[in-house]
């Protein structure tokens, strides 16, 4: 009788963190928490419709998110993302004349 039993644990699973994307309106932007990761922040820059928000930084996310209503301020910052992401393709002999 000498088996060796071992006793299980019961682990509750919790619920996986939710954005806390509350705002009363839609032009007064989406309330983010402090610690806001970039996958959160990107997930709700889908949800808005933002465009090419796959290549904003995580400063560019938060601004984008906060000046929802001010459409002009978003593509601002969209379009200069978007020009900085550009200039990171193409050969790299057309980068190096390019940058003498």
């Amino acid at each position: 009788m000498g088996k060796n039993v071992k006793k299980r644990k019961v682990v509750e699973v919790k619920e996986p963190r939710k954005i806390s994307a509350e705002a009363s309106s839609p032009k007064e932007g989406i309330v983010m928490h402090a610690g806001a990761s970039r996958n959160e922040l990107m997930i709700a820059a889908k949800e808005r419709g933002i465009k090419n928000f796959r290549v904003l930084n995580k400063q560019e996310l938060a601004d984008v998110l906060k000046n929802i209503g001010d459409q002009k301020a978003v593509d601002a910052i969209v379009a200069g993302a978007v020009a900085r992401w550009k200039a990171g393709w193409g050969k790299r002999k057309d980068k190096n004349e390019s940058q003498s």
